[in-house]
C-alpha cells in the first residue's frame, strides 16, 4: 500500500535515523524496526544503553499506529518499556502490533530481539493522532 511505502520513506530521511541508521517496514497495524548495534550505543559495562531499546520499540509501534491513520501525523502520548536482557553486539529487531483503537487513542505494543531472536525488551504505548497532516511538512511523499 502507497500509505506504508509513504510513511517508510518519511522514517529514512528523518534527521536522528541518520545516527542510528535503522530500516522500517510496514504493514497494516504493524510495523518492524531493525537496528545494528554498534559500540557507541553501549553504556560504561559494555552494552547497549536503553535508548535504543526505546528507540526501536517507539518507533516500531509509532509505525504501527500510524499505518492506520493516513491523515495525519500521530504522536506518542506515552510509552512504557521493560527490559528483560542486555544486548551487546548483532541487530537488534522491535515488532510493533496495534492492539486497540479507541477514538483519538492508538495502543500499541512491541516486543525487542536480538540476533538470535530472544526476547529482550517489550514496550506498550498509546498514540494521539494529532493535527498536523501528513504531506510535504513531515516528508510524506
Amino acid at each position: 500500500m502507497e500509505h506504508y511505502r509513504k510513511l517508510e520513506r518519511m522514517y529514512a530521511v528523518a534527521p536522528i535515523n541518520g545516527y542510528f541508521r535503522p530500516s522500517l517496514r510496514i504493514e497494516k497495524g504493524w510495523a518492524e524496526v531493525t537496528i545494528a548495534v554498534r559500540d557507541e550505543f553501549h553504556h560504561t559495562a559494555g552494552a547497549m544503553h536503553g535508548v535504543v531499546y526505546f528507540k526501536a520499540m517507539d518507533d516500531a509501534a509509532f509505525f504501527a499506529a500510524n499505518s492506520l491513520v493516513d491523515d495525519v501525523f500521530v504522536l506518542t502520548a506515552r510509552f512504557q518499556i521493560e527490559f528483560l536482557r542486555p544486548v551487546r553486539s548483532g541487530k537488534i529487531r522491535a515488532v510493533g502490533q496495534v492492539s486497540e483503537e479507541s477514538g483519538r487513542r492508538i495502543h500499541a505494543s512491541a516486543e525487542l530481539f536480538d540476533s538470535d531472536e530472544v526476547l529482550v525488551g517489550r514496550g506498550v504505548g498509546e498514540f494521539a493522532r494529532s493535527g498536523l497532516a501528513l504531506g510535504s511538512a513531515v516528508e510524506y511523499r
